[in-house]
């Protein structure tokens, strides 16, 4: 303890908080919300050191953020909207497979048949 009852000397606020000391970091945790609005200062301008040491997370983090939204926004504007004929081409597809699956079944049933043996018995699915 110092003169005055308080803690014994040390580093000060600003060394602990910039060499992440004393802060909890690693279980400090950020909504969605939070991480974008902390990403979206680093894209206006804001120095990165500044927002790093006023949200208490290490400047690593922040540009981890700040790569993973951008590579995510990135990947939004590749895709092309789905429109009505996304939706029809989906439902051909699964039309086809389903069409495949039957060809597929009668097909065995007609190789059983030509070999003379007896069909499987067949579980109702309904």
């Amino acid at each position: 303890m110092d003169q005055h009852g308080g803690a014994p000397p040390g580093p000060s606020e600003g060394a602990r908080r910039a060499t992440g000391e004393g802060l909890s970091q690693g279980n400090k945790r950020f909504s969605a919300r939070r991480k974008v609005e902390s990403v979206l200062r680093l894209l206006r301008g804001e120095d990165l050191e500044l927002v790093s040491r006023e949200l208490g997370v290490t400047a690593a983090r922040l540009s981890r953020w700040r790569e993973q939204l951008l590579r995510a926004g990135q990947a939004v504007l590749k895709k092309r909207p789905q429109d009505a004929r996304d939706e029809e081409i989906a439902r051909l597809q699964q039309k086809l497979g389903e069409v495949t699956r039957a060809n597929e079944l009668l097909q065995k049933k007609i190789e059983h048949l030509e070999d003379g043996r007896p069909l499987p018995r067949r579980r109702s699915g309904r």
